[in-house]
């Protein structure tokens, strides 16, 4: 009898919460340069999610690539982000493009463009990954911003 009781304790309490949402993408913003150097050009963006539901779970980016001036420069992989429950919150999305990268021949022309106007066109496209008891969801990331670069 006891058991059943406990048992019948951690259904209800199970039941009554809140698993059937997805979290929701709200967006990606505050895409920004954060820093240049003669090496390396750091590149943040925030991915926006609210989470309805009682229970957590995990996101994982899926290699978004970043595409400076129409051209591929980097990868952004992250380690598993855990989801709070019942919040809105922001996933870091940070990558470092070498800056001999730009220099080749395939995208000198907009670099050149880029530097007179102190503006590049970024582009994250990717996948976001949400993982919670065995249920997973991807969410499609395709943001193209032009950003003000600061030397």
């Amino acid at each position: 009898m006891k058991n059943l009781i406990i048992l019948l304790t951690i259904s209800v309490a199970f039941i009554s919460c809140t698993v059937t949402e997805k979290p929701q993408f709200v967006g990606v913003e505050n895409i920004k340069v954060l820093g240049a150097s003669s090496k390396l050009i750091t590149v943040t963006a925030d991915a926006l999610f609210i989470n309805p539901n009682d229970i957590g779970g995990e996101l994982q980016t899926d290699e978004i690539k970043v595409f400076i001036n129409d051209n591929e420069m980097a990868t952004v992989s992250t380690e598993t982000f855990e989801v709070p429950a019942k919040k809105e919150f922001s996933i870091p999305l940070k990558t470092k493009v070498p800056t001999d990268s730009i220099f080749s021949d395939k995208s000198i022309g907009g670099l050149i463009g880029s530097l007179f106007s102190e503006k590049v066109k970024v582009q994250y496209k990717g996948d976001i990954n949400y993982k919670v008891f065995g249920f997973s969801h991807a969410y499609t990331v395709d943001v193209t911003e032009d950003v003000k670069i600061k030397f």
